[in-house]
């Protein structure tokens, strides 16, 4: 079904404004917070004054309630990177505004910054945000809270109470469906259409009050010719964001392929590296296997060569010995033969002087190793 009621932006600046009409604001508000709100006034202030100069984007109306407290509603519909910082010197300069020079500062006001916001600010999966201020333990986690006498003196129970208090609605991240009588409001405040079915408070005055059909021609008039302007800033905003996003496009591309070649780069110089050195071990390994093969049997050749002399050395000194004896004695019993057969050069050379001066083959065998 299609919209049949005035944006709450333009209700802001226009009818809610109005006393006869504090009750929509009031259910609006009490919904918000959670307690019965009421309001005194609607005040103007340096921070939010109605002129022709006002940015189009920032509707805010400052409200006092019946506890003496200022509530602050502001709706922003474009996308502002500052709009963090925007809210607290909106709040800081209500505190200061409203604090008359000599006053004690028992007298600061409590503040409730309502901001309605029809773009993602920030980071979040959710639609509504609150904050409060606690001051929490460092070590043990207990809450800092007032004394005794401070909650006489100032009728509160937390130290929140004091200081401002911040609500953001981002509208646009609400899925239509109503869970509560918040939410209905908030479905209001995005499709700007109010249901058979809905019960919040506030809701059946702004259904009466705020239909489109109910403005007078004048005023009728104007409001579409605020739609209109309201979409042609959308259509420019949103020409300038594909804009924007065509070129950061382009130049995420450019940058995108230099990144590329120079990664590809860096990844190919360090993919050869590891290439060329599993290249390298491999023909190391390679060659070190051929030429190990090379020296080994080179160096076996010789060994051969080597050991081939020194057995054939020995071998002739045996005979030499056997035959000495053989000459001076005759047959050699096995015994000494075998003896022989097991001695080095050296114990050879030994035995043959020995060979040439003993008396007897017993006398011989004396001198044999055992």
């Amino acid at each position: 079904m299609a919209a049949t009621h005035i944006r709450f932006d333009w209700a802001i600046k226009k009818q809610l404004r109005d006393k006869a009409n504090y009750v929509v604001l009031e259910g609006f508000i009490s919904e918000l917070l959670g307690e019965v709100i009421t309001i005194e006034s609607i005040l103007e202030s340096e921070s939010n004054p109605q002129t022709q100069d006002n940015k189009l984007n920032r509707v805010d109306i400052l409200a006092l309630n019946s506890a003496g407290e200022l509530l602050l509603v502001e709706v922003q519909n474009s996308s502002e990177n500052d709009y963090f910082q925007r809210m607290l010197f909106g709040v800081s300069t209500l505190i200061t505004e409203y604090l008359d020079k000599g006053e004690p500062y028992s007298k600061v006001k409590k503040v409730y910054s309502i901001n309605i916001v029809y773009f993602p600010l920030g980071q979040g999966q959710d639609y509504i945000y609150d904050g409060k201020l606690n001051f929490i333990g460092r070590h043990i986690q207990d809450r800092l809270e007032p004394s005794n006498l401070q909650k006489e003196l100032f009728t509160i129970e937390q130290v929140y109470q004091i200081f401002p208090e911040y609500y953001i609605l981002r509208v646009k991240q609400f899925d239509d469906v109503t869970k509560n009588s918040l939410d209905e409001w908030i479905y209001f405040l995005k499709n700007s259409e109010i249901k058979e079915e809905f019960q919040a408070r506030g809701l059946a005055q702004a259904k009466e009050n705020l239909r489109i059909e109910s403005l007078p021609n004048q005023e009728k008039a104007a409001y579409q010719k605020y739609l209109e302007d309201k979409r042609y800033e959308i259509s420019m905003l949103e020409g300038a964001e594909a804009v924007g996003e065509l070129r950061g496009r382009e130049e995420g591309i450019k940058q995108g392929r230099e990144e590329g070649i120079k990664q590809g780069r860096e990844e190919g110089i360090k993919q050869g590296i590891e290439q060329g050195r599993e290249q390298g071990i491999k023909q190391g390994i390679e060659q070190g296997i051929e030429q190990g093969i090379e020296q080994g049997i080179e160096q076996g050749i010789e060994q051969g060569i080597e050991q081939g002399i020194e057995q054939g050395i020995q071998q002739e000194r045996r005979a030499s010995l056997e035959r000495i004896l053989q000459l001076r004695f005759g047959t050699i019993p096995s015994e000494i033969s075998e003896k022989i057969q097991g001695l080095d050069i050296q114990q050879l050379d030994t035995l043959m002087a020995r060979a040439l001066t003993v008396t007897s083959l017993d006398e011989f065998s004396q001198h044999l190793p055992n």
